[in-house]
């Protein structure tokens, strides 16, 4: 498999590519759905209540905390998680500024 070269792309190409990565797979919205609904801090709910294993929640938890979508903080022996209210905004904004765009001429083809 070849490099990407993402540095030929613009920053807002790139962060709009990584932001999408976030709706990539199912269980990433399942897990940002559910911390929207609970609404506070998640430790140990989301394997019960998204039905995956552990390390499979993990794994896609650890994605999300990489692109900056949710913040864990560690509470005893265990990390609770949170949206990241800020980052959440910001990619809205980026997201919203790219699918807002139109096409100006009538039929292309």
């Amino acid at each position: 498999m070849g490099i990407t070269k993402t540095e030929i792309f613009s920053d807002e190409q790139n962060e709009i590519s990584l932001f999408a990565k976030a709706f990539g797979h199912p269980a990433r919205v399942a897990i940002l759905q559910q911390l929207f609904k609970t609404d506070s801090c998640v430790c140990g709910d989301l394997v019960n209540e998204i039905g995956l294993a552990q390390p499979t929640i993990s794994q896609h938890l650890k994605e999300l905390k990489l692109l900056g979508l949710i913040k864990g903080n560690v509470e005893g022996t265990s990390v609770c998680y949170c949206i990241n209210g800020e980052k959440w905004t910001k990619m809205k904004e980026v997201i919203s500024r790219f699918l807002d765009q139109d096409i100006i001429k009538g039929d292309c083809c």
